[in-house]
């Protein structure tokens, strides 16, 4: 885009340099090359909503909650979907259901998360897109979930919750996260825990829903009646998941980023691993949690409780992991609650969680501990996308596409798992015959995997802090 010198205005330069807002409110200084003069290198945003506060920033962060709290309540409820449908004869007497069914909630999740490589740079690039895609993001996830209310093959269910409402959830999920860059700067990871909250919330009210309701209008009716919540809920909260530079200013294309120096950093890699890792444990229990409590013989409101325990206290881990994050090194957290997490899954699900009140614990101390995982994916990008916001999501696109892999294949891996298993109450984690060993160990293992990459990670950071101290010196 080439500007006149008869042009330089602060909404042409807003739009040619879409940089991340620093701490000053009043002017931004630009680096964007030869292109720009230099009486065009202070940016005055005296028009714009101040960044990291006031209403408009906190009104967006709120209503971007709720939506989270929405798209993935539904994910939240996935378990006790996958329980309802495994034993209900119409749809677990069908070829391959056993192998089907629990592959929705896993497959509509990985697809919002693998997404977001493909529609950060796009929105990065097309900004003004944006609304558009939310929109039609709304209309998809109420059409794909009323549609599934009304098949009964589960080929057909795969098709609608599973692929098109994670399409659905991937414009919604992504254009908050984008929005997000340009309203917070230093409290980016505040605002990022508060988002990721959101997403539990959901977790939280959904489960303890969905039984009552299945229980009194059944499995369909369900469905639908959450799909119209959907609709009902989002449109009045959309106007205010809103961009801090209006649509109006951006009605040109925006450079695509060149700079691959990204590439260079080591640290990303190593977070991007244990990213994957963590991943490929994380999901594992609360897709298996209630089928594990009916083993237990626990009924299934009690079930739906351990879920939302664990969303609840996801909540506080997810808020709180997103506030550390800004004053406290990414890493030394990652370590710390990875190693914590392998500590509850090996000792409280597997050796403790006989009874309800075991499996309460567990719910508990999981949500706390694993849950603010993604709450610090803006400090792991921080050092390396510095102040720019179209770096920051691209980033945070790959960190939610490795993720998502482990989302996508740790369930049938886990099915595996858990179909291989013989029932021997001689085994370590003996709990229902031992049928669940080798996925306690599994999950377990891989977040102290990601613990050991997460340790490696902090000891570059003190190494290259400490150099840096030298050469200062």
């Amino acid at each position: 885009m080439s500007l006149s010198p008869n042009k330089t205005s602060t909404d042409e330069l807003e739009l040619a340099a879409r940089t991340p807002l620093p701490s000053s409110r009043s002017t931004l200084a630009l680096n964007q090359g030869d292109s720009l003069s230099t009486s065009s290198m202070m940016l005055n945003e005296s028009s714009l909503a101040p960044v990291d506060g006031g209403a408009k920033a906190y009104s967006f962060l709120l209503a971007s909650f709720f939506v989270q709290a929405l798209v993935w309540g539904f994910q939240g409820a996935n378990g006790i979907f996958l329980d309802s449908y495994l034993t209900t004869p119409k749809y677990n007497s069908q070829p391959h259901a056993s192998t089907i069914l629990p592959v929705i909630g896993p497959l509509s999740s990985g697809i919002i998360y693998c997404s977001g490589v493909v529609l950060y740079p796009f929105y990065a690039r097309y900004p003004y897109h944006r609304r558009t895609s939310m929109w039609v993001g709304v209309a998809l996830a109420w059409a794909s979930l009323f549609a599934a209310s009304y098949v009964t093959s589960v080929i057909a269910i795969l098709l609608f919750e599973g692929v098109l409402y994670g399409i659905a959830g991937s414009f919604l999920y992504a254009c908050c996260i984008s929005y997000m860059t340009e309203w917070f700067v230093n409290k980016r990871g505040m605002a990022n825990g508060v988002i990721f909250a959101g997403t539990a919330f959901g977790g939280i009210i959904v489960p303890l829903t969905i039984p009552q309701l299945i229980k009194a209008y059944g499995l369909p009716k369900t469905i639908r009646i959450f799909s119209i919540a959907i609709a009902v809920i989002l449109v009045p909260l959309l106007p205010f998941v809103r961009p801090r530079i209006p649509d109006s200013r951006m009605h040109q294309q925006i450079p695509a980023p060149q700079s691959k120096e990204w590439m260079k950093s080591t640290t990303i890699w190593i977070a991007l691993a244990a990213n994957t890792l963590q991943g490929f444990g994380y999901f594992v229990p609360i897709v298996w949690l209630p089928t594990f409590a009916r083993e237990l013989r626990i009924t299934t409101s009690q079930a739906a409780l351990t879920v939302a325990l664990l969303n609840v206290y996801s909540v506080f881990g997810r808020i709180s992991m997103g506030y550390l994050s800004d004053v406290l090194d990414p890493f030394f957290l990652a370590m710390s609650t990875l190693l914590s997490t392998s500590l509850v899954t090996f000792v409280i699900w597997g050796l403790l969680s006989r009874n309800l009140a075991g499996l309460l614990s567990f719910g508990i101390a999981y949500g706390m501990l694993a849950s603010g995982w993604t709450s610090l994916f803006t400090a792991f990008v921080r050092p390396v996308a510095k102040e720019n916001p179209n770096l920051t999501t691209t980033l945070f696109g790959y960190f939610l596409f490795s993720r998502g892999l482990g989302n996508i294949l740790s369930t049938p891996i886990s099915s595996g798992l858990i179909t291989g298993s013989t029932v021997d109450m001689r085994k370590a984690f003996p709990l229902s015959g031992g049928k669940y060993e080798n996925v306690i160990i599994f999950v377990g293992t891989c977040f102290a995997g990601a613990a050991g990459i997460s340790l490696l990670g902090w000891a570059m950071d003190l190494r290259q802090r400490a150099r840096s101290r030298v050469s200062s010196s």
